[in-house]
């Protein structure tokens, strides 16, 4: 599935791909909490937050995105820590980023949605974004 995905950001204001929602996966039910309050310290309460439970690995990305705020909160998952943004801008990332890496939680991996992605279960995403995490830190070394 790798197609050299990786590109940066940039800043806009004006909003990237798919819905405005943010998906959060591999969060204990404390850590979600901490990510809530967080959304809400960068002005962000109108971003639909959906957190990923174990269940929703073969879901696809796209049908997740689409579920009402907050569904999900609370549920434990063993899945890797990560966060999906769709329909956010690039300034509105940069805020939430910013604001995460204060926050003392663990480092997650970080996606938005694009057109090919949309399409993948999640479990597969997540399988891609640990490659592409491991292809950078040996490209660090």
């Amino acid at each position: 599935m790798s197609q050299g995905t990786f590109k940066e950001i940039g800043n806009s204001a004006e909003p990237m791909y798919g819905p405005r929602a943010m998906l959060v996966c591999g969060f204990t039910a404390f850590e979600q909490e901490t990510v809530m309050t967080l959304i809400d310290n960068v002005d962000l309460t109108d971003v639909p937050v959906i957190i990923a439970t174990t269940a929703d690995a073969e879901k696809r990305l796209g049908d997740l995105l689409t579920r009402a705020d907050q569904t999900g909160l609370g549920a434990q998952s063993d899945m890797a820590r990560a966060i999906v943004m769709s329909g956010i801008t690039p300034d509105e990332l940069n805020r939430i980023i910013l604001a995460y890496r204060s926050s003392g939680l663990p480092r997650p991996l970080w996606a938005t949605l694009t057109p090919v992605s949309e399409n993948w279960d999640l479990a597969a995403l997540l399988e891609e974004l640990n490659k592409e995490r491991l292809a950078m830190e040996k490209s660090n070394k």
